[in-house]
């Protein structure tokens, strides 16, 4: 078996950071379950390492505990620097997405590049305080937001509230490359995570 390039690294061990953050905050494997938009059996396989999360998952799991996928991952730095270099952050995957954080850790809003790969998407539908914006580098993008489908261009930018229930995945047969921003505000509808189209269901339900 070949060792995995540097272009193809796995995604890091997520499983003691994702447990320990559940338990400073204090929450049952239920609840946190709920909140992310997991069944408490797929929190736990992923609490123990038997799964790995997709990326839609990872910023799920992130906001639910009021962190960042960079800090999930342990991508954290001892300074701040104001530029991001591209060569100095390696790609990461999770569920066939691929992402490079673009800013740095711990701050309100956090930047992301993304490749979303075609076909069909573990995305969820997403339902959580702040705002999120997107901007398209290459393929097309099939965004849904509510009951709305926009398919966005290269050059194409979407800026909406993230409390508007949506999904993103690659219209194109060679995926998606694009921009990715979104805040890191909470309230008690912040966690809210849906698997599927369907209406939004009661935070904790």
């Amino acid at each position: 078996m070949t060792s995995p390039s540097a272009d193809e690294a796995p995604l890091p061990d997520v499983a003691p950071q994702l447990r320990a953050l559940r338990r400073r905050g204090g929450l049952t494997l239920e609840a946190a379950a709920a909140r992310a938009g997991l069944s408490p059996a797929h929190l736990s396989r992923l609490e123990t390492g038997q799964r790995q999360p997709s990326l839609p998952m990872l910023l799920a799991l992130a906001r639910t505990y009021g962190t960042t996928v960079s800090d999930l991952l342990g991508e954290t730095s001892p300074e701040r620097e104001p530029v991001v270099r591209g060569g100095s952050v390696p790609p990461a995957e999770a569920g066939g997405w691929t992402y490079w954080p673009a800013g740095n850790p711990g701050r309100a809003m956090q930047a992301l590049r993304l490749h979303v790969p075609p076909g069909p998407q573990e995305g969820l539908v997403r339902v959580h305080a702040g705002e999120e914006w997107l901007y398209v580098l290459e393929g097309e993008l099939r965004l849904t937001l509510g009951e709305a489908v926009h398919r966005l261009a290269p050059g194409d930018s979407a800026h909406f509230d993230s409390l508007t229930p949506h999904r993103i995945a690659a219209a194109s047969p060679n995926g998606v490359d694009l921009l990715f921003v979104h805040t890191l505000l909470r309230s008690s509808v912040a966690e809210l995570c849906l698997g599927d189209s369907r209406s939004p269901r009661p935070h904790g339900a």
